[in-house]
């Protein structure tokens, strides 16, 4: 029986649930928002919580004990810079889990984990393209006001750009958890 033992063992053993919160708390304090399942959520929430409230102490201590947990000098001095700052007037609740859908598969529940207090706006789905289309469309209008038609000397046949043909490079594709971040998300 497992009385008084807390926490969610996520089917792993010590050392891979310990690496496996770290690294999902140090995706939410980059990107500042995850997704993930539920339970690993639940689990990662209790650490980036702890994490915040050393950020909001802000002494060497402070900054020695999350270095232990997050292993990244610059990740630190961005908690404490920039992350724990906006959370000064708040006691707690700097994170929130929003319930997304069942994954196909396993059927597991998956749900968003980000941070209350955002420092940028977080664009998905469909509000992503509106949002580059609008861009593009002042970009051409303010493109056209501002950039007056200049006058080019014609270049020596065989020196121009366009007569020199390149192959075009083949994107890398994103592996790990880099492919995490850039996965499309369906319904939105």
């Amino acid at each position: 029986m497992r009385h008084a033992k807390e926490g969610n063992r996520l089917s792993r053993n010590k050392s891979l649930r310990k690496a496996t919160l770290r690294d999902m708390a140090r995706a939410v304090l980059v990107q500042e928002r995850i997704c993930t399942t539920r339970a690993k959520a639940k689990e990662a929430r209790k650490l980036i919580e702890r994490l915040i409230t050393l950020g909001k102490k802000d002494t060497l201590a402070a900054r020695r004990r999350a270095f232990a947990i997050l292993c990244d000098h610059g990740l630190v001095s961005q908690l404490f810079k920039q992350t724990a700052p906006r959370f000064k007037a708040r006691n707690g609740g700097y994170t929130r889990i929003i319930p997304y859908m069942q994954r196909s598969g396993d059927n597991a529940a998956l749900a968003f984990l980000e941070l209350t207090e955002k420092s940028r706006e977080i664009i998905t789905g469909t509000k992503r393209a509106k949002a580059e289309k609008e861009a593009a469309d002042t970009k051409t209008v303010s493109e056209a006001e501002t950039k007056p038609a200049a006058e080019t000397k014609p270049a020596a046949p065989g020196h121009s750009k366009a007569d020199v043909k390149t192959k075009p490079k083949a994107a890398a594709k994103p592996t790990g958890v880099k492919k995490l971040f850039q996965r499309k998300t369906g319904g939105e």
